[in-house]
């Protein structure tokens, strides 16, 4: 029996095993970790340009003459001061502050919204904002009706401007059209998860081969290569970008999280607003920050830290920065540690191995 028939596939699947990509179970779905290396493919990114599926990732619509209310009930950030085509990061919380999940809003009209969410987490983020739906509006499970294609780096816009003509330059960042791509209507967003330029494609499923195929060929000229989990990880970690079940999860605020830029406390009522105010006006016991290696070794995820021999926190993401050559972690910390300059020391199989508190992100492009 094959080993990933229980897991889900996207509709790439089968062209990541026609290319070698070395396949893992991610949250329940058959994807590609990596081709012909995370290096190479970390490279590409930052310097030139690399593809990532992401048809794995879920989409919800809400759709109503009160579709801003509910989204502004269910998330953090203040979805009335988006503009048509117009995207935000925001925040699905529980009432007890800790997340649901970490989305993607766009606002497709005034009574549509579009909403990216993780993977592993589409059917929950869809019942929970069901749940809490007493508004004129309906919630669709809308993640079968779309594939994703992620083009990434400084070359992303020459090479995807070749597949349409819809003008993409002046598209800004977090802003998205709908538009034809490679002969498909596809929804084009100007947003990423390496920290560098790109575009995330949104196009049917049947349509996902065909749109995958294009974007190589158009992209020949520039070197263009496909690129898995492993060097997205690397990538976001670099730009200090958040994973759900590393840097977030139920447990954990968006205040605790570094987070509070997208949390409007200042707008009416929200899911998790009150514990929020009250966590705020008690003060943060803990807080999201990064650290670089000084000793031999990687702080990977769920390793132990230690301040003067005391139990101080735990590491939430740790690995290679590649395009700095060090070995960098973020960690949560008691708020008076969590400061640049800090010593720690992260516990790697029973060994204290030195580390410092740095300021984050690790990484951001030149503009």
């Amino acid at each position: 029996m094959n080993e990933s028939a229980a897991l889900q596939a996207t509709p790439l699947n089968a062209t990541h095993r026609k290319l070698g990509a070395k396949m893992v179970d991610f949250g329940g779905w058959d994807m590609p970790v990596q081709y012909k290396g995370i290096l190479d493919e970390h490279k590409a990114v930052r310097t030139g340009v690399g593809v990532f599926d992401v048809s794995h990732m879920g989409e919800l619509v809400v759709r109503g003459p009160q579709a801003l209310d509910l989204v502004n009930w269910i998330a953090t950030n203040d979805a009335a001061k988006l503009k048509t085509g117009q995207i935000h990061y925001s925040g699905l919380l529980y009432e007890h502050g800790g997340f649901v999940d970490d989305i993607l809003v766009h606002k497709v009209a005034d009574d549509e919204y579009f909403i990216c969410v993780n993977a592993s987490n589409q059917d929950k983020d869809f019942a929970h904002i069901e749940a809490a739906n007493t508004f004129q509006a309906t919630v669709e499970n809308a993640g079968a009706r779309y594939a994703q294609i992620a083009v990434q780096g400084p070359k992303a816009l020459a090479v995807c401007q070749k597949l349409t003509a819809t003008d993409l330059a002046p598209i800004r960042y977090y802003w998205f059209v709908d538009g034809e791509f490679a002969g498909v209507s596809a929804r084009i967003a100007r947003t990423g998860y390496t920290g560098e330029d790109g575009f995330e494609i949104y196009v049917r499923p049947d349509e996902a081969v065909a749109v995958w195929e294009a974007i190589f060929e158009a992209g020949a000229e520039f070197g263009i290569i496909p690129c898995g989990l492993g060097a997205r990880n690397t990538l976001r970690l670099e730009a200090k970008m958040a994973l759900y079940g590393h840097e977030i999860d139920a447990t954990i605020s968006p205040l605790e999280a570094d987070l509070a830029w997208m949390v409007k406390l200042d707008k009416p009522g929200f899911i998790g607003k009150a514990a929020l105010e009250e966590q705020k006006a008690a003060g943060l016991s803990r807080k999201l920050c990064g650290f670089e290696m000084i000793g031999r070794g990687i702080g990977r995820d769920g390793y132990e830290i230690e301040i003067d021999g005391v139990k101080a926190g735990w590491v939430t993401s740790g690995g290679p920065a590649p395009t700095l050559g060090k070995n960098v972690g973020l960690c949560y910390l008691p708020i008076a540690n969590a400061v640049p300059g800090q010593k720690i020391n992260v516990i790697i199989r029973g060994v204290a191995v030195e580390a410092v508190t740095v300021p984050t992100p690790f990484y951001k492009r030149a503009k």
